[in-house]
């Protein structure tokens, strides 16, 4: 793996970077967003569609180990030459994490000196250091993600300390362990806890580590504190490797990560709509924002997101956004995807995670574009209001759903 800083925002520490990775045809520039996997493959994307998303910005993919221990053996997976071999997408890179927010959560309770526990659909698992270090030798992962023991923002301080600790124990131990190679990310907790948060970072930037998992977020914080926590442990770390943040999933809250440097994102927040039948249709954005990108057709909240199950839609014949260059906006349209989530048929999702993707996608090219020119902070603020007028349009459809 190859990163560097090619451009910061005029003011504050927004940045964008290349990031090269040697399964990928051409180097991934950042802020970028990987996508979410369910034992590699896109939720709902079949892999003969992958290659209708942008490239090569689809080509980073978020995968759990955790998601294989209801199937292959590690050690089947291995015979099979890694992920990459075993799922036939050579030209795709892998970041591997223990955690996600939809089939591997963490669980605090559970978690003892041994391992890291988690929810999963085997039930509650307790992985051990040398446990995950095994499994992540055996798939190959391009980037992977040390164990860590993630806590919720309310914990006593006592639990946040032991969490800190462990995580670096558990980090020392996967590096001591590791033979397959990679790129290591050192994972960073401390909760809600701005001093326990600036400790870890301090540890964890000592080791040898080529990047850094922000972890801990999305457990219970608030926007409002979030800054805070994300500065104290950007400020420590070394400027020159990237920085991959879980649980941030929100524009807004995209906004805030990128903010505080953060370089890779996850997107299980393009799941989460898929599966409501929500698509995404708010104007990813530019540098210069003006009144005549927000009014296309919109009707009150449409400016983000609209339900397509919504009976309003159901002989609307427009694409989900009219100038969208992806697959779905280019073949289908608003009625025939209402049909298709009314009959419960599977393509719905399909055609709508390919759409929930590309416009995701737009989005952080577009913020690339914003700090390369020096604007971001114009382009965040502008992005907010724009998204708060939705709350307070005067013809807001029933069937819009607002962020």
């Amino acid at each position: 793996m190859k990163f560097a800083v090619k451009a910061w925002n005029s003011s504050g520490k927004a940045r964008s970077g290349i990031l090269q990775l040697g399964n990928c045809p051409g180097p991934i520039e950042t802020p970028a967003l990987l996508l979410s996997t369910r034992k590699g493959l896109p939720h709902f994307i079949s892999p003969d569609l992958l290659p209708s998303l942008p490239s090569p910005d689809s080509h980073l993919l978020q995968v759990s180990p955790l998601h294989f221990l209801e199937g292959l053996s590690p050690k089947t997976i291995s015979s099979l030459g890694g992920l990459n071999q075993m799922l036939g997408l050579p030209d795709y890179a892998f970041a591997a994490v223990a955690r996600d927010s939809i089939q591997s959560l963490p669980e605090y309770n559970s978690t003892n000196k041994i391992g890291a526990s988690f929810e999963t659909r085997c039930g509650r698992l307790l992985i051990k250091p040398v446990d995950y270090v095994e499994m992540i030798s055996c798939m190959r992962p391009d980037i992977w993600a040390t164990l860590a023991d993630e806590v919720p923002a309310w914990v006593s301080e006592k639990r946040n300390k032991t969490s800190v600790d462990r995580t670096v124990r558990w980090l020392d131990e996967c590096i001591a362990r590791n033979s397959a190679g990679g790129t290591v990310l050192g994972s960073i907790v401390g909760g809600s806890n701005v001093e326990e948060r600036e400790r870890c970072a301090q540890e964890v930037s000592q080791r040898s580590v080529s990047g850094y998992l922000i972890g801990g977020f999305g457990l219970g914080e608030s926007m409002e504190e979030r800054p805070a926590l994300l500065n104290a442990v950007t400020d420590i770390l070394q400027e020159e490797k990237p920085r991959f943040v879980c649980g941030l999933g929100l524009p807004e809250e995209v906004l805030q990560g990128v903010a505080a440097g953060i370089d890779l994102f996850d997107s299980e927040y393009v799941y989460h709509l898929t599966l409501g039948g929500i698509a995404l249709t708010f104007p990813p954005g530019g540098v210069e924002i003006n009144g005549s990108e927000f009014h296309p057709s919109y009707m009150g909240s449409e400016k983000t997101k609209i339900n397509l199950k919504a009976t309003i839609y159901r002989k609307d014949t427009s694409p989900i956004v009219e100038d969208c260059g992806c697959y779905t906006c280019q073949n289908h349209t608003k009625a025939y995807i209402n049909h298709l989530l009314n009959v419960h048929e599977m393509l719905a999702q399909i055609l709508l995670e390919i759409h929930n993707t590309h416009h995701y996608l737009r989005f952080f090219k577009s913020i690339r574009e914003a700090i390369k020119a020096g604007e971001f902070e114009k382009f965040r603020q502008g992005f907010i209001e724009r998204r708060r007028e939705c709350d307070d349009h005067p013809d807001v459809a029933a069937a819009a759903v607002c962020v």
